[in-house]
């Protein structure tokens, strides 16, 4: 009984259902709602292609997919010309597999038509085959092998070989420049000129750029191999068809002739010419590696650049055309085209020049003054480079990004974001003074640092201390120290593969520019400076700045501060901690250098985190007992007055045990830190920064609980 009722219920839902009718419309639309999916309807699509070389094909959707063919390649080749660079089809081998698996398919079922229903007329593998066959041959069958095979030589010889050689070569070349692209991503984010982002983008795309051109070399096959496998098919379409018609139809040679070669010559024009044009794009696209922007405006914008050319290219069509028996029309007609065509170009480069020479004079005009008062004399610039005029070029426009001014900018940016510190701005002068290729850094009009570059060379250094063994100008990098040597752009690859840092002119100043600012931070930043820091605090924050300025600090105090942090190269952008410990150290001192103390033990975790080591630990050099002792025995005075009496032949032998212990850390591979106690920290970090400024000195009070530290070393 409940079988009965369970039958029952299945009926139902029947009896009042949608009919077949609606049932097959939603089937439709699922189906097609799959298709409209890209991986479905590609699936699908590769498929039908398969499908199409087994299954017969009737003559009216044969069309129909040459049809589809012909569009495909002419969509390929305006896609080609209008891309401003070749990444935008990376999909173009792929894109050509199934174009070429198309057109074969195609051909293979207009074969087994031909081969079936020829001796029926020339109709019989449809209506395109046929209009191609008689348009091209006009009733002629040896005009319609002639002028198929001149296009199967045109695409297989000329188009296909060229564009074939010229993806080979950007292959290979794209493959060997890739550990030198790579190097200078890695430079341009050592020094700060791009971000962790941006310099993954920079990867990626230099990535996808080998990927493509190696996949071109082999797309480039593909077209070759369709030019041969047409040939192939016409001719076994004519051979077959004769034999079929004459054998097996009883047609006579005549006509067995002009029927199978028509339609031979037809199918083989209707899938050559879309190969042709397939082949074109494919040349298109390997070609425009080195033009920027659509291909028309590229052309247009290059060939009308030089009047003169198109004036000679009319003058030589004008004497053609009093050549006896040349058809003067034509060629006068043209040479006059040209002719005012360089005339008009030649109109519009005077214009533009013009302009410029405007613009220029105008700018000159608006910022100079009449008269530059006397007043302007008592000016001061923060930072200032004066250069030779050799290196005039670095700061030029058309340097593009990798100009001094660029790098400049750059600079600006990485300070704020990892010292806190807002770098002035710099000023670049020219000083015909200075040597060619010298240039001088001032700080406050004083002298920072000098150094030579040569913007036509590039740098280079071994990584091991050791000189260079390539021709070139040996000489000290201006930074560090360490010998370099500048060498011709041509041996950069080799210094590459020999494992040297290569580096060019604007690099290597910004980077000198970089050290001599941050061991002049302290001098830069102005009482102005530390007044705008403070108001852009958040609003969250600026309580705290009215409790403590100035009721318990000064605003110069805090400058002062400030200052002290950034000489031992801290950084202040966690401006808020630093007040906290500002307004937690004034309740008992008011002495910058004690103040200092007390903030540097608040931002106990930003100073481990920052001379952390790769390895995720901080490396130390202790001092030993028996120097805390010393030290602790030289302080004398009380409070805010306290200082250092240490014996000179004491300091001598604490500074020669520092350096000594500090050089078998670095062979090591370490860059440690010098560890003391709270008291003896100031006084520690005074005599070691005379001789090695760079080396960080931290209080035990400053080591985070939860810092993993390592140690290399004692004194």
């Amino acid at each position: 009984m409940s079988d009965v009722t369970v039958a029952g219920q299945a009926r139902a839902p029947m009896a009042g259902g949608p009919s077949g009718g609606a049932q097959v419309a939603d089937a439709l639309r699922r189906a097609w709602d799959t298709v409209r999916r890209g991986d479905m309807g590609l699936a699908l699509g590769v498929l039908v292609i398969l499908c199409v070389l087994i299954v017969p094909l009737p003559a009216f959707l044969l069309d129909l997919l040459l049809a589809v063919s012909i569009i495909l390649s002419v969509l390929i080749l305006m896609t080609a010309l209008f891309i401003e660079k070749p990444l935008e089809f990376s999909a173009f081998p792929t894109v050509l597999l199934v174009a070429t698996m198309l057109r074969l398919s195609l051909n293979l079922a207009s074969t087994r038509l031909i081969l079936a229903n020829g001796h029926e007329g020339t109709d019989a593998a449809g209506h395109v085959i046929e209009a191609f066959g008689n348009f091209v041959m006009g009733g002629n069958f040896v005009i319609g092998i002639i002028v198929f095979a001149i296009l199967v030589i045109v695409n297989f010889v000329v188009i296909t070989k060229g564009s074939g050689r010229i993806a080979e070569v950007a292959a290979r070349f794209t493959l060997d420049a890739m550990p030198g692209k790579q190097m200078a991503i890695d430079a341009d984010l050592s020094a700060g000129l791009i971000d962790e982002r941006t310099a993954k983008l920079r990867r990626k795309e230099l990535e996808d750029e080998s990927t493509f051109f190696g996949a071109m070399d082999g797309a480039s096959k593909f077209v070759r191999g369709d030019a041969i496998a047409g040939l192939l098919i016409v001719f076994a379409n004519v051979i077959g068809g004769m034999i079929i018609g004459i054998a097996q139809n009883g047609l006579s040679f005549s006509e067995a002739a002009h029927s199978y070669t028509l339609l031979s010559v037809g199918d083989g024009l209707v899938s050559q010419i879309p190969a042709l044009i397939v082949s074109t794009a494919a040349g298109m696209l390997v070609s425009k590696a080195g033009v920027s922007g659509s291909a028309d405006r590229a052309l247009v914008r290059q060939l009308s650049g030089y009047p003169k050319a198109l004036g000679l290219a009319a003058a030589v069509m004008a004497v053609m055309a009093l050549l006896p028996g040349i058809p003067l029309i034509p060629f006068l007609g043209l040479a006059g085209g040209a002719g005012w065509l360089a005339f008009r170009a030649e109109k519009q480069h005077r214009l533009a020049d013009a302009e410029r020479v405007a613009r220029a004079v105008g700018e000159a005009t608006g910022s100079a003054p009449a008269e530059e008062p006397i007043a302007s004399a008592l000016k001061m610039d923060d930072v200032k480079i004066e250069l030779g005029y050799a290196l005039l070029p670095l700061v030029d426009a058309s340097s593009g990004p990798d100009k001094l001014t660029e790098q400049i900018k750059a600079l600006r940016r990485t300070m704020a974001g990892e010292m806190g510190f807002l770098m002035p701005q710099v000023r670049l002068v020219d000083n015909l003074q200075l040597p060619p290729n010298g240039y001088v850094v001032k700080v406050r009009e004083v002298d920072g640092g000098a150094g030579s570059v040569y913007p036509a060379q590039f740098m280079v250094m071994d990584p091991t201390g050791g000189q260079v063994g390539l021709p070139g100008i040996h000489t000290v990098e201006p930074t560090f120290g360490l010998p370099a040597t500048w060498v011709d752009p041509s041996l950069r690859e080799e210094a590459n593969i020999r494992g040297y840092t290569v580096v060019d002119a604007t690099t290597v100043l910004s980077t000198h520019l970089s050290e001599i600012v941050k061991a002049n931070m302290p001098d830069l930043l102005s009482y102005a400076e530390v007044t705008k820091l403070l108001k852009e605090l958040p609003k969250e924050q600026q309580k705290l700045v009215e409790e403590i300025i100035p009721s318990q600090i000064s605003t110069t105090a805090l400058q002062r501060v400030l200052q002290l942090l950034l000489a031992e190269r801290v950084s202040i952008r966690d401006l808020s901690t630093i007040l906290e410990g500002v307004a937690e150290a004034v309740a008992y001192t008011r002495a910058p250098a004690q103040i200092v103390e007390q903030v540097r033990a608040r931002l106990s975790r930003q100073l481990c985190a920052q001379h952390q080591a790769m390895g995720g630990y901080v490396p130390l050099v202790a001092l030993s007992p028996a120097w805390e002792q010393a030290f602790a025995e030289s302080i004398v005075g009380q409070g805010d007055e306290k200082s250092l009496a240490m014996a000179p032949s004491k300091l001598h032998e604490f500074i020669a045990t520092v350096r000594d212990r500090f050089e078998e850390a670095a062979k090591l591979g370490e860059q440690p830190v010098l560890l003391t106690s709270a008291a003896a920290r100031p006084f520690v970090r005074s005599i070691v920064e005379r001789f090695r400024s760079q080396t960080p000195v931290m209080s035990q009070n400053e080591v985070h609980p939860r810092a993993r530290l390592k140690t290399v070393g004692s004194v």
